[in-house]
């Protein structure tokens, strides 16, 4: 929650410098941006490849039927939940807002850091993609230690550059985008539109918690909404941790109580906290759609152009970073590669997404209950 009040702060700061500081002051934030947008960008690719490389690895092994169907079922869930998220804001976001047509003004004021370098990254995203998944399985195949060490150390490393350096810096990164905008004299229509998205984000995390419970209901012939009750211990407990995985002890109790066999519960949970990112994706869909719809240069894909990058977002989602703005950081390279998404486009996706971090992980541990009842349903 403290990084939410900063990222808030952050926006704040950036509006008031764009607004009523010299120029040369927003030139030193976008100059900032500038360099740790090189940062990020050069850091993504290194990410999926370490993180997808160990997750792919480290899944459990001898359990082959049970890991498969929860595998499949936190798939297929996120995968739904991106389509649903992508026609509903198609049809929303443009429909409340004009700001694109506000930032496309020719007259808006365009800044220019002191200072640009370009740093390229060593290897593209989607061969990084492509690479983690030949080592991953060929690790979980071969039992090659040493290479699964070798991506475990590289995941912890990169780990530790988001928590330490990269999260951290955030809303300083933030704050330049937003004075860039307030100079440009676009920032309060973004932020506008930042609040129809934020809202309907979360009124999307709702109805797919709604369905995948009826449809749990359905299975396991218990009553659904008495179900989503016993998971709201665990909603609440994400919203203040902002971490599925610090979440799990409450997450277990409350598929228990849900009469979700015991094996099967200790086993779904702690491995959904890793691999389920259906709420996460919701928002990353939503932002996307929105960004495009701020962002004079982007146009709002079709379905067919679109769901290609749902479905390999899934595919990036099962090895997300476990830290705060870790699902949006594995994402940046999808964005970019396959949307076309510039820094500017990244930054405001970014901000967006981490204003609403704990919703989308509150939904993600919730959506876990219900993938366990599956997977138990599917046992007997």
């Amino acid at each position: 929650m403290k990084l939410i009040a900063k990222l808030i702060a952050g926006i704040i700061a950036g509006i008031l410098i764009g607004l009523y500081l010299p120029t040369w002051v927003s030139q030193l934030l976008l100059t900032f941006k500038g360099l740790f947008g090189q940062l990020l960008f050069f850091t993504v690719p290194l990410l999926i490849l370490f993180f997808i490389t160990s997750g792919i690895a480290n899944l459990p092994k001898n359990s082959g039927s049970l890991l498969s169907k929860t595998v499949g079922i936190a798939y297929l869930s996120t995968i739904v939940a991106g389509i649903v998220a992508f026609f509903a804001a198609s049809i929303v976001v443009p429909w409340l807002t004009t700001a694109g047509q506000t930032m496309s003004s020719a007259s808006a004021t365009v800044l220019e850091p002191f200072i640009t370098m370009n740093v390229p990254p060593v290897i593209s995203v989607m061969s990084a993609l492509v690479l983690a998944f030949i080592f991953g399985l060929g690790i979980a195949a071969t039992g090659a230690t040493q290479l699964q060490q070798i991506s475990d150390q590289g995941r912890d490393v990169i780990e530790r550059l988001l928590s330490k350096v990269i999260i951290p810096l955030l809303p300083v990164y933030i704050a330049g985008v937003f004075a860039e905008m307030a100079v440009a004299g676009t920032v309060f229509n973004t932020l506008k539109t930042f609040g129809i998205v934020l809202a309907l984000a979360v009124v999307l995390h709702w109805i797919y918690l709604t369905s995948m419970f009826f449809l749990a209901g359905m299975k396991s012939g218990q009553l659904p909404f008495a179900l989503l009750r016993n998971m709201l211990p665990a909603y609440f407990t994400a919203l203040g941790t902002m971490s599925s995985a610090a979440t799990i002890p409450v997450t277990l109790k409350a598929v228990k109580d849900n009469k979700v066999n015991e094996d099967v519960a200790n086993f779904t949970v702690p491995l959904c906290a890793t691999i389920h990112l259906a709420g996460s994706t919701i928002t990353i869909v939503s932002c996307a759609v929105a960004v495009m719809v701020l962002h004079n240069a982007l146009e709002i894909p079709s379905f067919l152009t679109m769901l290609p990058f749902i479905l390999t977002l899934g595919v990036v989602m099962l090895a997300a970073p476990g830290v705060p703005g870790g699902a949006v950081m594995s994402a940046v390279g999808l964005l970019g590669s396959m949307l076309g998404f510039g820094e500017t486009a990244i930054a405001l996706m970014i901000a967006l997404y981490m204003a609403q971090d704990s919703f989308g992980t509150a939904c993600n541990v919730t959506g876990d209950g219900a993938i366990a009842i599956l997977v138990d349903s599917s046992r007997k």
